[in-house]
């Protein structure tokens, strides 16, 4: 066994780098533990750059169009005269080839805005040239870029959310008067409570002989008489309408008890009296009626029975 694994080992270090081995015998030196960190690392070699000028130019011309300057729109050309360098004197000799840091987002920034700049100069001529209108007329309507339908939704949208805040400002509404309706209950009971233990100390005192005063049985009395008090000054107006109609329809003022009561005059007046209709009754028929309907009286028709 020991043998083996020399040999092995003596293989592994004799073999050259070109040389291969099979993946049994690698299996097998790694279960022996024979293979060293570093031996199976796949090395990649840098990829070359190929810049194939022939085979671009063919691309771009099997793509090219010939169109009018009109269709394609394209200008490529330096940036704009920087006008505050050349104010300042320290505007370079030689436009467009001046060393632009990458690095540095204002220099680079700055050199976009004189390149568009340079683009629109040179541009806005050759479309007035052309005839073509550079700007936008004052009625003009531009398309919507959204359908009617995704407008709906976000209307529908914003109803929503609008009629969510409107239910959380009532919410928000309603606790508050809960907490405001609970707050006015506490203090509701604290003042019973207040009063109460008020009334019970001057009752305790009074049955001790502390006091002979029953100012706190005229606790509710007086509130009456306040009440009462206060009900004059509210009706000072007068009365109402409903008042004023049956005052006028039935009259107003003057004696109403015992307005009815006989009087000296009305007792020596016998003008209008007469018998026959004087307490409904009449005369003759009156006695008949009286005699036929006489009849004798529950206990006297009992003894009657009993003495027959």
């Amino acid at each position: 066994m020991v043998d083996m694994e020399e040999d092995c080992e003596l293989r592994l270090e004799s073999e050259d780098e070109t040389s291969e081995l099979s993946d049994g015998e690698l299996q097998e030196a790694f279960s022996k533990g024979l293979l060293k960190p570093g031996l199976n690392i796949h090395v990649h070699e840098p990829r070359k750059a190929v810049n194939n000028l022939e085979g671009l130019k063919k691309c771009l011309a099997e793509f090219k169009r010939n169109l009018p300057w009109v269709e394609r729109l394209d200008l490529t050309n330096h940036p704009a005269v920087d006008i505050l360098a050349k104010v300042e004197g320290r505007l370079e000799q030689s436009q467009g080839t001046e060393e632009i840091d990458a690095e540095d987002d204002f220099q680079r920034e700055m050199f976009f805005y004189r390149q568009a700049q340079a683009t629109v100069l040179e541009a806005l001529p050759k479309l007035q040239k052309l005839e073509i209108r550079t700007k936008r007329p004052d009625d003009y309507f531009a398309e919507m870029a959204k359908t009617d339908q995704h407008m709906q939704k976000i209307r529908k949208k914003l109803i929503q959310k609008e009629m969510a805040m409107e239910k959380s400002e009532k919410a928000k509404k309603l606790r508050e008067q809960r907490k405001f309706g609970k707050k006015v209950q506490v203090e509701v009971l604290q003042k019973r409570q207040k009063e109460k233990k008020a009334m019970m100390t001057a009752v305790k005192k009074y049955q001790k002989g502390m006091t002979d005063k029953l100012d706190f049985l005229e606790g509710d009395k007086a509130g009456q008489k306040g009440a009462a008090a206060a009900k004059p000054q509210m009706s000072k107006k007068g009365p109402n309408a409903k008042r004023k109609y049956k005052d006028q329809k039935f009259g107003f003022g003057g004696k109403k008890k015992g307005s009815k009561w006989n009087t000296k005059d009305s007792h020596d007046d016998v003008s209008r009296f007469r018998a026959k209709t004087a307490h409904g009754r009449t005369g003759k028929k009156f006695g008949k009626a009286g005699k036929k309907n006489k009849r004798p009286g529950k206990e006297a028709r009992r003894k009657m029975k009993a003495r027959k």
